[in-house]
């Protein structure tokens, strides 16, 4: 039994896959706060160009 227990120990390939999942996670959401204030400045200038055309 206490082999069994030294050897789990001793594994990390499930620190790895975790390590990968969490900096996985970390670009998932650098590129959705990028996508969401992109979105937000594309729609702002759409909007400014919308009011410039209404008024001439």
């Amino acid at each position: 039994m206490s082999k069994i227990i030294a050897r789990f120990i001793k594994d990390e390939s499930g620190a790895t896959a975790i390590e990968y999942g969490l900096i996985a996670a970390l670009i998932a959401l650098a590129i959705v706060a990028g996508a969401t204030t992109l979105g937000e400045n594309l729609s702002a200038q759409f909007n400014h160009i919308a009011g410039k055309l209404k008024t001439s």
